[in-house]
């Protein structure tokens, strides 16, 4: 993220390790609220100086308590506010002219409680920024900064060991991210930082991420969404994050808000929040994890160093059926099982015994008990093959041999550099903790591991989207006179064909006998399509006729469309009949694009046509993007591979789609002041390319 205050980047910074801390409103008593701030700074030994602030007391634990922000010694770094919602305004504003910069608000009774909370939270933004004071919350628990022992917060979460760790954590509910943060810490990994947004009055959650990740302890960020208003800022978070090689993990329940949308387009009808979020975070190189155990397994493999470079994964197990669950599961999330190279599957055959399986799965049998060099031998010999680049060694209970196993495992670390994962069920405590020591991830269940092992292939198989690429279009062609609403169908196709999209010829008859002069001038069949501003899809009301080659069927077709048109929507405004030439294609595509309130203009891609709603075959990607990230678009299609040719098909070329898609997406993005919803359906594909055959193109300042 490019601050464009520098100094507000300074003060996010001063918030989060402050040299001073102001407590508003401290008690006494360390079990309310506006007491366990003080508890835990002075508890876990915070180095800098502490500043209670209230009437009622002269000291509280030995600490010199002041009657008010004004009679402060100094302005502190820090201000925690713990005051009723009335009264928070007023102290913001105080902070203000005392010189303290950053706040964090416990308080609730803002815009969680209807009109009249929201109203007091605009009027408390408005005072922040009116006293040069950066909020965070809110209603928010605060944060933890364990690696300074900064605990501006009331969390439970506080009450326990919070060793700092190389993991940043910034969630948007305060008790689920508790409950998350509890299960990091369960699990020994270790939280570096710990932020709950609350309401986001001022610092939002992609800005505190973006403080945060940077600080070079923390190798890995985590945050827990709720919604997000605003798309740009977490781009710009993924991309820093790509930028300094340190994986972002999110786990997101609920759909964004899109507001009211007009169904104009199938890609107005099928961008659905959720599915737009989850599109455009993985564009970005974002992990996703459905719930707080998924994320949890995926921090864990994040923690320790070694990256994956592909998707091939080794499986060495004493259990066979294990294995076989383990490479379905592996199937079903983008993993490959190779089959291994004859050198490794010799290295393995000189020391599996007979009844052991020396391919991928490799079955080491529970014989690794009285030779352990078989288990170690086995996954080394795993490790080392090209096609391999990440191994789950799975087997199960092994209570008497728990220090042998972790001698073995440590030996496989020293003598190997791809990372490989353990799933060890009903382990011993004593198993899970030597392993994680060693930076060894542990499972306990083998779906876990292998949907953690496809989490690491996932990220190191990630390019980096440019948004620096240059249109291949240059600057989009687009009259500066149109109005808002649907856009003509003659001008919107000329408009796409000089950005490059390859359109269908079309034009407009007004006329029987203009219809027919354009048959003529054509030279081949036609189909005639209805125009009108007010009838977006065409078939719906039966207003297509193809494959027209005879004056009698140019007359009669344009007759017929008309009376349709008239008998189907009375109302509706007709502008005449298209004459197109006649599109050629075996493979039938839906292409769009939907300015969405949060990522602004979204591209669609499909299968289906006409079926597009009933089919749902659909990705999404943020514009702009290159024409690898189109291509990857095509990969994502359940039926991608009618692309390369089914039932005597041939294939049709990706690259010509990909084009047409990085094509669109920088005229899109050229275009998002203006375009509102563009559908082009269908797009045919043959063995000459694309040629999209239909197209309603929206305006909307």
């Amino acid at each position: 993220m490019t601050y464009a205050n520098p100094d507000r980047r300074k003060t996010i910074i001063r918030l989060l390790n402050p040299k001073s801390i102001a407590v508003i409103g401290a008690s006494s008593d360390f079990g309310k609220v506006n007491g366990r701030p003080l508890k835990h700074l002075i508890e876990k030994g915070y180095a800098g100086r502490i500043l209670p602030v209230n009437p009622k007391y002269e000291e509280i634990a030995g600490l010199v308590c002041y009657p008010s922000v004004e009679a402060l010694p100094e302005a502190a770094d820090l201000a925690i506010i713990a005051l009723p919602a009335a009264h928070v305004c007023d102290c913001v504003e105080k902070l203000g002219r005392k010189g303290i910069r950053t706040a964090v608000i416990f308080s609730s009774g803002f815009g969680e409680m209807g009109d009249e909370g929201k109203a007091l939270e605009k009027r408390l933004a408005e005072t922040a920024k009116a006293a040069r004071v950066i909020l965070l919350g809110p209603n928010c628990l605060g944060f933890v900064n364990a690696f300074d022992n900064v605990y501006a917060t009331f969390s439970q979460y506080a009450d326990g060991e919070t060793g700092a760790g190389p993991i940043a954590f910034v969630t948007q509910s305060g008790a689920f991210g508790t409950a998350i943060a509890a299960l990091v810490r369960q699990r020994g990994l270790g939280l570096g930082y710990f932020l709950n947004t609350g309401n986001q009055a001022d610092l939002s959650f992609a800005e505190l991420m973006m403080a945060i990740v940077e600080d070079p302890r923390i190798k890995v960020a985590a945050g827990y969404l709720e919604g997000i208003t605003d798309g740009d800022a977490l781009v710009r978070l993924a991309r820093k994050c790509q930028e300094l090689g340190k994986p972002l993990i999110l786990t997101k329940v609920g759909r964004m808000s899109s507001g009211a949308r007009a169904a104009a387009s199938h890609t107005g009808a099928l961008a659905v929040s959720d599915a737009v979020f989850d599109a455009v975070v993985r564009q970005y190189g974002v992990l996703r994890a459905r719930n707080e155990e998924q994320m949890l397994d995926m921090l864990e493999v994040f923690c320790q160093p070694r990256r994956a470079c592909g998707s091939g994964l080794g499986i060495a197990t004493q259990s066979g059926g294990a294995g076989v669950m383990m490479a379905d599961r592996a199937e079903e999330v983008g993993l490959t099982v190779p089959e291994l190279g004859a050198a490794t599957q010799a290295r393995l055959a000189a020391v599996m015994p007979a009844f052991g399986a020396a391919g991928n799965p490799v079955d080491v049998t529970g014989q690794f008990v009285a030779r352990p060099e078989l288990l170690t031998e086995s996954v080394v010999s795993l490790l080392d093959d090209p096609d391999i680049d990440v191994a789950i060694v799975w087997l199960q209970l092994m209570t008497a041999h728990v220090e042998p196993l972790l001698g073995i495992f440590r030996e496989i670390q020293q003598r190997t550099v791809k990372p490989f994962l353990v799933c060890w069920v009903a382990a011993p405590d004593a198993a899970i903790k030597g392993l994680r020591a060693a930076d060894i991830p542990v499972y306990t269940a083998g779906e876990r591991a292998v949907e953690a092992a496809a989490a690491l292939a996932r990220y190191g198989m990630q390019r980096k989207t440019s948004e620096d690429a240059v249109s291949p279009s240059g600057s989009p062609a687009c009259p500066g006179t149109t109005g808002s609403g649907m856009q003509p169908t003659v001008e919107a196709s000329s408009w796409l064909r000089e950005a490059g999209i390859p359109m269908a010829h079309a034009r407009l008859a007004e006329s029987e006998d203009h219809a027919v002069a354009l048959w003529r001038d054509s030279a081949r069949p036609v189909a005639l399509k209805i125009e009108s501003p007010d009838i977006p899809h065409k078939t719906e009301i039966d207003g297509v006729i193809l494959n027209i080659d005879d004056e009698a069927g140019i007359r009669s077709g344009y007759r017929t469309l008309i009376e349709r048109a008239r008998a189907a929507m009375p109302d509706a405004r007709l502008s005449g009949v298209l004459v197109q030439e006649m599109a050629e294609g075996h493979v039938e595509l839906v292409i769009g694009v939907q300015r969405d309130p949060v990522f602004g203009m979204i591209v669609m891609v499909g299968f289906g046509g006409i079926l597009v709603e009933v089919l749902k075959d659909v990705t999404f990607r943020r514009a702009p993007f290159d024409r690898s990230e189109a291509y990857s678009m095509l990969d994502d299609l359940r039926m991608s591979r009618i692309l390369d040719g089914v039932r005597g098909k041939p294939a049709v070329d990706r690259e010509a789609i990909s084009l047409l898609l990085s094509r669109l997406s920088h005229w899109a993005a050229a275009m998002e002041p203006r375009l509102s919803e563009l559908d082009l359906n269908p797009v045919l594909v043959g063995e000459a390319g694309p040629s999209v055959v239909d197209c309603v193109m929206i305006f909307e300042e």
